[in-house]
């Protein structure tokens, strides 16, 4: 496992800099291009590259829900992005990259389109208008008619509240957040909020008071943390956040607040971006194979264009629990 000095080395910053990055602290003056090399670089380090196959050149649009600037605060795009462009490069294919906002300078000479991120109804329509190729990674609900590359979040909530349960705890709560995709009126349900209402009823544990919602950030984490703490003394209570980042937020509210962690709240992301064994106390999350599920989209785009598949192929990815300090 990479250590905080060997990102510090391969980085040209200190030590104390990249812990300070890789902690989201708002009080480091460090420019955007330094963070982002940071970051860059913990990424990459935690995972190896594969041999070169045969060539086949093809062009492929790839299509990403977040730009380059945003992944920053959200680190499993970057883990995904990771794996379909090592891929790519491994078997040939040229990808042609795009955002959300740039759907209309797709051109129709493509030949597939990789998307990665929760799109509209009214955005998988739009793909399949320009490709019969299309293979969707992270997709929660729209991608009939299109090969997908998913997480079984239903199995990933099962394991984080079994988790919890097994320890004692009876008080669980959900940090999450809303979304408003582009061709969607109101915000869309959130996946990993259904699947915790769903098995929080069956474990008889749910409780609407320890449902925090708010954007997917860690700021978001950090407020809806603090407010928390500004009504109640938490004791005893389990709470798992939608995505590492905010989980880190809420940790960082905990810390302040000098709640002991795990003795008072435990705490579980899911995504186990590469920074979560960095924080203190180091986060116990749910590991979603990010680089996998960015390579594996690339192989099912190579059937299409390869073998000339017809028929839709949903690849679920098995996830993990990595135990660490917040449990």
């Amino acid at each position: 496992m990479a250590t905080i000095k060997d990102i510090a080395q391969k980085a040209g910053v200190s030590i104390a800099t990249v812990s300070r990055v890789l902690n989201y602290d708002s009080t480091l003056s460090v420019g955007e291009t330094t963070k982002k090399r940071i970051f860059e670089i913990a990424e990459s380090m935690s995972y190896q590259k594969k041999s070169t196959r045969k060539k086949l050149t093809r062009r492929i649009a790839f299509v990403h829900w977040v730009t380059e600037s945003e992944e920053l605060t959200d680190l499993y795009y970057m883990g995904i992005r990771h794996g379909i462009e090592d891929e790519a490069k491994e078997v040939h294919l040229q990808l042609l990259k795009y955002t959300v906002n740039d759907l209309k300078e797709i051109p129709s000479s493509i030949d597939g389109i990789i998307a990665v991120g929760r799109f509209s109804k009214t955005q998988v329509k739009q793909f399949k208008a320009i490709s019969d190729h299309i293979v969707l990674v992270d997709s929660d609900f729209e991608h009939q008619g299109c090969d997908a590359v998913l997480t079984d979040f239903q199995q990933v909530l099962v394991d984080a509240i079994d988790h919890l349960t097994e320890k004692n705890i009876t008080k669980i709560g959900f940090i999450g957040g809303k979304e408003t995709l582009q061709g969607s009126i109101p915000p869309t349900e959130d996946i990993r909020e259904y699947y915790f209402r769903q098995y929080a009823k069956v474990k008889k544990v749910l409780n609407e008071d320890l449902i925090l919602l708010d954007h997917f950030n860690v700021d978001s984490g950090y407020q809806l943390m603090k407010k928390l703490l500004s009504r109640e003394s938490p004791d005893n209570i389990g709470f798992i956040a939608a995505n590492d980042p905010l989980a880190i937020g809420a940790l960082k509210a905990l810390n302040e607040a000098k709640i002991a962690v795990p003795e008072q709240v435990s705490l579980i992301g899911i995504n186990d971006i590469s920074i979560s064994k960095y924080v203190y106390p180091s986060l116990t999350s749910i590991r979603i194979e990010k680089e996998l599920m960015g390579k594996t989209a690339v192989n099912l785009m190579m059937e299409r264009l390869r073998d000339d598949r017809q028929i839709c192929k949903k690849v679920f990815l098995e996830t993990s629990i990595v135990k660490r300090e917040t449990t």
